[in-house]
């Protein structure tokens, strides 16, 4: 069994801890961020310090971080690395990452695989044999469909976004003409809701795109 270890803050990270649960090759433990932070933090690790947090969760195979703060972001890497975990992805994308430099030299420092994602549906196999278990059900969504006359039967998720948005579109799809359905199934995502950041041209229009790409490859097959 896999273990992951999420960093969330607020409402960031949540669905993914849920959805991740529902499938028994992992394991899932989770510390809270205040959701409210400085928007410059000095001494990050004078500051993690001061929130106490549980070191277990940083020896997860997978830690996967929604600090969403440049300051922070390489202190909870650091810590990752210092607790022996095997590979960090870094949810929010390269401005809330912290100096791309100071990423690389702990990757080195500690061997561990680092990746950053401005959304999470964009996650896939990387040649980290750890990331890549992880990958092969969590990440770019790919499905297979089975039609009957035009229209949608059965959508079934072989890898889907970690929030749980795939899930929802393929149930959603059932019933939908294939002439329909892709367009339908980047509006389902939109509406899960995606929590990406939106009014530009990533965020949640990319996990739309993401979607609709996939269902149009499974109805070419």
């Amino acid at each position: 069994m896999i273990s992951i270890g999420v960093i969330t803050r607020g409402k960031y990270g949540l669905r993914l801890i849920e959805n991740i649960k529902k499938n028994p090759e992992f394991s899932v433990s989770s510390i809270e961020l205040p959701e409210s932070l400085p928007d410059f933090i000095e001494e990050p690790g004078d500051f993690v310090d001061a929130l106490n947090l549980d070191k277990n969760v940083f020896s997860s195979d997978i830690v996967i971080a929604y600090t969403l703060h440049a300051d922070l972001t390489p202190e909870i890497v650091r810590l990752a690395g210092e607790n022996g975990a095997k590979a960090v992805i870094i949810a929010g994308g390269v401005s809330r990452a912290g100096g791309q430099s100071m990423l690389s030299d702990l990757s080195e420092k500690y061997n561990m695989h680092i990746e950053v994602h401005e959304i999470c549906c964009n996650i896939e196999k990387c040649g980290s044999n750890i990331v890549d278990k992880f990958a092969s059900c969590f990440g770019k969504p790919q499905v297979k469909i089975t039609t009957k006359g035009g229209i949608i039967s059965n959508v079934e998720v072989v890898r889907g976004a970690p929030c749980g948005s795939t899930w929802h579109m393929a149930e959603a799809l059932a019933g939908t003409s294939t002439k329909d359905a892709p367009a339908k199934a980047g509006l389902l995502v939109q509406q899960y809701p995606c929590r990406a950041l939106r009014g530009i041209k990533g965020g949640i229009h990319k996990a739309a795109e993401l979607h609709k790409e996939a269902v149009e490859e499974a109805l070419k097959e």
